[in-house]
Formats: C-alpha cells, sequence, structure tokens
C-alpha cells in the first residue's frame, strides 16, 4: 500500500521506500525511515501534497514523493 492511499487521521509504519538515494536519505534526516510509525495530518485537493507527523516532526511531501514510501496501515 502507498501513503498516498491513506486520508487525514489514518496511522501507518513505514515499510520500505523505494526512491532514488537523495531523497531516501533527504527522507530519512527527517525520521522517515522503515519501522517509524507516521499519522497524516491533512492533505491538499487531490492530495497534491500531503503532511505527515514522525515521532514529533511535521514533513510535507508532494504527491510523487508519497507515492515512493510503502506503508501497513495500524
Amino acid at each position: 500500500m502507498k501513503l498516498t492511499e491513506l486520508t487525514k487521521g489514518e496511522k501507518a509504519e513505514i515499510i520500505k521506500i523505494d526512491a532514488e538515494k537523495a531523497l531516501r536519505d533527504r527522507l530519512t534526516s527527517f525520521g522517515v525511515m522503515r519501522g517509524e510509525e507516521l499519522l497524516v495530518k491533512g492533505c491538499s485537493l487531490a492530495k497534491q501534497t500531503m503532511e505527515i507527523e514522525v515521532g514529533s516532526t511535521l514533513i510535507a511531501l508532494r504527491k510523487d514523493e508519497a507515492e515512493k514510501i510503502e506503508i501497513e496501515k495500524i
């Protein structure tokens, strides 16, 4: 399941990040990595951007970035 399939208020665990090294490194620096839990805080119209919370960090992701994050819904 991809992160973009979640809606506001849903929680998930990150299973895999299928992205190039630069994006993976950037996400890791924000705490977005395999095994972490996240909460979807909000989405723009048509889900062009998503706001997620990992730990105590709020992160905004573009749709193409969110599609590269595989999750398991909690």
